[in-house]
């Protein structure tokens, strides 16, 4: 049978204690702390299994958990594989995880259409495209896209 919480509390405390000296007040709050953070992690778990999820997120450098979501930030975007953070996903980081921006997207339950980059990133090539006139120019391929489509219908009728 497993440890209950505040049996780990108390050991990573007393561990500390070990090593650095402590105030029984410091003491006092550092077991809370410990305790209410191995609650946390513990809820997640519990939540997690509930959803039918075996990982609930990825740690981070700074050691958190991370949802997918959350993991696409305003000025960065963090590799759910290894938690670096960077500006985009690259294809050839995703190479060095052995995955395709397709198998990554899957993977972790992103939308193919998803860009794999801050959202920054991502608001800055909109406005560029848009400043280039690239909706006008989809707008003007769809339209040429359906007469084609209307005159080859009628063909073959």
């Amino acid at each position: 049978m497993g440890k209950t919480l505040v049996e780990m509390a108390a050991g990573i405390i007393q561990s500390q204690c070990s090593s650095t000296s402590m105030t029984t007040e410091e003491i006092g709050l550092s077991l809370q702390n410990v305790f209410k953070t191995l609650q946390d992690i513990q809820s997640v778990e519990i939540q997690a299994s509930q959803e039918g999820i075996t990982d609930p997120g990825v740690k981070t450098k700074a050691g958190l958990v991370l949802s997918p979501e959350k993991s696409l930030q305003k000025n960065k975007v963090i590799c759910l594989e290894c938690g670096q953070e960077f500006k985009m996903l690259s294809p050839k980081h995703l190479k060095s995880h052995g995955l395709t921006s397709r198998e990554y997207r899957v993977k972790h339950g992103f939308s193919l259409r998803q860009p794999l980059c801050a959202k920054s990133l991502s608001d800055k090539r909109k406005k560029a495209g848009k400043a280039r006139g690239l909706p006008d120019n989809l707008r003007k391929a769809i339209a040429l896209r359906k007469k084609r489509k209307t005159k080859s219908t009628a063909k073959k009728k």
